[in-house]
């Protein structure tokens, strides 16, 4: 999970744990930092909380040492919440990001990490006025705009480790370890490298 809280605005995001797998909160933070968010990382590995700050993240929880880190949120933001909340946890996590938001707030649900089953308590949603959100994929509107802002920022993925195409299956064995943080990326010979490799074969 993450939030943040910059130019009077909060930021978040669910559950970290496996997040970083699918690169969905590492986006997170990179769009909440280019709207000049304070960003707040919530997952249960404290290397990766240390090598995220490296890319602008403002504060960083430990779920494992703070269980209750929806309270360690309110303490952040001067008890006021998170004005976004980015879940990829699912129903098991889906409460804390309902008391970790500001009246008012959003609640965007991107992933099931935690699995589907679970029950939901409606309870918070009504009383703190929240808007939930659930996102799959979005329209192609919205991916050109997004490719634009992108562009225009000139905004880069973040890169973990680089692999060349032969140690693909190191590279998939790093992946399930799940202690990267970013893109874990294996490079392949261009088409047009691979066409001159066959005819001077040929």
């Amino acid at each position: 999970m993450a939030c943040a809280c910059g130019s009077g605005r909060a930021f978040g995001w669910g559950d970290g744990t496996r997040a970083w797998h699918r690169g969905v909160s590492v986006f997170a933070i990179q769009f909440a930092k280019l709207h000049g968010a304070r960003v707040i990382v919530i997952s249960s590995h404290d290397d990766k909380l240390t090598r995220i700050r490296a890319f602008g993240v403002d504060d960083t929880i430990n779920y494992t040492t703070i269980p209750e880190w929806e309270k360690r949120v309110w303490e952040l933001t001067a008890k006021r919440g998170a004005d976004h909340v980015v879940e990829v946890g699912g129903a098991g996590i889906l409460a804390k990001s309902f008391h970790a938001a500001r009246y008012g707030g959003r609640v965007s649900l991107i992933g099931v990490l935690s699995g589907f089953g679970g029950e939901v308590d409606p309870l918070p949603v009504l009383f703190k006025s929240l808007r939930v959100q659930g996102i799959y994929v979005g329209s192609r509107d919205m991916f050109e705009a997004m490719n634009r802002a992108i562009a225009q920022a000139k905004l880069k993925p973040m890169i973990d480790r680089i692999f060349p195409f032969h140690e693909a299956q190191t590279a998939y064995h790093y992946l399930r370890g799940g202690v990267h943080v970013g893109k874990v990326v294996i490079t392949i010979r261009s088409l047009s490298d691979l066409g001159n490799r066959e005819r001077k074969s040929g």
